[in-house]
C-alpha cells in the first residue's frame, strides 16, 4: 500500500486494509426524517394570467395577488401556465403551493426597487434586514414550490449584483452585531437568495430547475419540516452560488436532487459568532440521500457558520462528478458551535479537483486576519468552533489531489473521526491538530 501520512503535530492515527464491512448503523433519526408528511393543498387554483400577469411584462403585482387570494380562501395552488413570465419579489403565504408549470419559466428581475421594502433574512449566518429573497416566506405554515418548470435569476450585469456586499469580514460581523449594519443600503445590497424562506414550518421544493441564480439558491432559515426533491440547480460559473442551504433548522430531507453550482452544493449552516451562539439555533436531523453533483466547490459542504451547531446529519448514495473538495468540513475561530454526529455514507467521487475530504477550522488572512495563523493557541471561549464524531463510510474516489487534508485548532483539534471503506489509489494524508482518527481501505 503506498501511502504519504504528514503529521504537523501529535496525533492517534489508525490506519488499515480490510474487508468491506459496514462501518455504522442508520441512526434513528433517518426514519423519521424520511417519514416526514409531505405539505398538501385544497383543490382550488388560481392562474396568474387571471389576476393579471402578461408574459414578458413585470407581473409581480399580478402574482403576489393570486398567492393572497388563494391563501384568504384557505389555501390552493397558484399556477404559473406555460410562457415566459417576469417578477420582481414575491411572497408566498401559508397553505400556498406555487407551481411552475412545464413549459414555464418563471424570470426574476435585477432592479433593488422590486424587492423593498427590505425584510427579515440572513446573510452570511448574520440575521439582517435584506433584500431577502425571490420566493420569500416569513413564518408561513405549509408552503410549497413545485413542477417541472424553470425559475431564471437576472443577469450577472443587474442592478443589484452592482451593489453587492461581497462577503462579511470579523470586522463586518462585529458590526452587524453592533446594530451599525445590521440593515442593508442602497449602496451595500445583502444579496437576495432565489427561494428563502425564514421561520416557516413544512416547506416542499419539488421538480422545479433553478437556472442562473447570482447567490444562494434555496436557503432556509430557522424552519422545520422540509423536504427537497428532484430539484436541479444550474448555476456553475457564478460566484458564491451555493445550492442548498440549510440554515438553523430542524427535521429536512433532500433527496433525487442534481446540483451544479458556483460554490459548496449541499450546505449546512447555523449562524456566526456570539450572537447566533446565545441564539442556540442548530441545524440537524438532516437526510441527503440519492442524489448528484455535478461541479462545485464543496459537494456537501458542513460549515463555515456553525455557531448554533450542526448535528445529526445522514448523507448516503451521493454521486459526485468534479467538485474541487467531495467532502468539506469548515469552520473559524470565532464562529463558535461546531459539528458533531455527522454519518456519510456511499459516496462514489469520479474527481476532485482538490483534497476528497477537507477539514478546515483556520481559513485564510484575507478575511480572518490573525486569527488564521495556527499559533498562538488561543484560548478556549464562548465562539471556539468544535469538530467531533464525523463518520464516513463506503467512500470512492476515482481521482483526487490528496486524499485527506485536516486542519483542526491547537486549542480544539479534531476528535473522533472515522473513514472506513475507502476506495482511492490516492493515500495522500495530511493532518494538523487532529486528535483520534480511523482510516480503513477497502481490499
Amino acid at each position: 500500500m503506498n501511502r504519504l501520512i504528514t503529521l504537523f503535530v501529535s496525533t492517534v492515527l489508525s490506519i488499515a486494509a480490510c474487508a468491506q464491512t459496514a462501518a455504522f448503523e442508520m441512526p434513528a433519526f433517518v426514519n423519521e426524517v424520511v417519514n416526514m408528511k409531505a405539505p398538501s393543498f385544497p383543490d382550488y387554483t388560481v392562474s396568474i394570467a387571471k389576476t393579471g400577469a402578461r408574459p414578458g411584462k413585470l407581473s409581480t403585482a399580478a402574482i403576489q395577488k393570486a398567492i393572497d387570494r388563494v391563501s384568504a380562501k384557505g389555501g390552493g395552488t397558484v399556477l404559473v401556465p406555460a410562457g415566459e413570465w417576469l417578477s420582481g419579489r414575491i411572497m408566498l403565504k401559508s397553505n400556498v403551493n406555487l407551481h411552475i408549470s412545464e413549459g414555464a419559466t418563471l424570470e426574476f428581475t435585477g432592479d433593488i426597487a422590486d424587492y423593498l421594502p427590505l425584510v427579515d433574512s440572513r446573510y452570511e449566518g448574520a440575521d439582517v434586514k435584506s433584500l431577502g429573497a425571490m420566493i420569500y416566506a416569513n413564518n408561513a405554515e405549509n408552503i410549497a414550490v413545485t413542477g417541472k418548470g424553470h425559475l431564471k435569476a437576472p443577469s450577472r450585469e443587474c442592478e443589484i449584483t452592482g451593489k453587492m456586499d461581497t462577503g462579511l469580514s470579523v470586522t463586518a460581523e462585529k458590526s452587524i452585531e453592533s446594530g451599525a449594519a445590521r440593515e442593508a443600503t442602497l449602496d451595500k445590497i445583502y444579496m437576495p437568495t432565489f427561494i428563502g424562506p425564514v421561520g416557516c414550518k413544512g416547506i416542499l421544493i419539488e421538480d422545479v430547475t433553478l437556472d442562473g441564480s447570482i447567490f444562494w439558491n434555496i436557503a432556509p432559515v430557522y424552519c422545520e419540516n422540509i423536504i427537497i426533491r428532484g430539484v436541479t440547480v444550474n448555476s456553475h460559473g457564478h460566484p458564491r452560488t451555493d445550492g442548498i442551504d440549510i440554515d438553523s433548522s430542524v427535521n429536512a430531507l433532500i433527496e433525487n436532487t442534481t446540483l451544479d453550482c458556483g460554490d459548496d452544493c449541499f450546505t449546512l449552516k447555523s449562524g456566526r459568532g456570539e450572537e447566533a451562539v446565545d441564539l442556540g439555533r442548530p441545524t440537524q436531523n438532516i437526510v441527503i440521500r440519492n442524489c448528484r453533483v455535478k461541479r462545485g466547490v464543496g459537494g456537501i459542504t458542513v460549515g463555515t457558520e456553525t455557531a448554533g451547531f450542526i448535528r445529526n446529519v445522514y448523507a448516503e448514495n451521493v454521486v459526485m462528478e468534479e467538485p474541487r473538495m467531495p467532502l468539506y468540513f469548515k469552520t473559524r475561530r470565532p464562529r463558535g458551535g461546531g459539528a458533531e454526529n455527522i454519518w456519510i455514507r456511499n459516496v462514489k467521487v469520479s474527481k476532485a479537483n482538490g483534497p476528497a475530504i477537507q477539514m478546515d477550522m483556520l481559513g485564510s488572512p484575507s478575511w480572518m486576519g490573525a486569527l488564521a495563523e495556527r499559533l498562538p493557541a488561543q484560548p478556549v471561549g464562548k465562539v471556539t468552533p468544535r469538530f467531533s464524531d464525523i463518520h464516513v463510510d463506503d467512500f470512492t474516489v476515482g481521482e483526487c489531489r490528496l486524499l485527506i487534508q485536516a486542519k483542526g485548532l491547537p486549542e480544539m483539534p479534531v476528535e473522533n473521526m472515522t473513514v472506513t471503506n475507502v476506495k482511492s489509489k490516492n493515500k495522500n494524508i495530511r493532518l494538523q491538530d487532529v486528535g483520534t482518527i480511523e482510516i480503513t481501505f477497502a481490499e
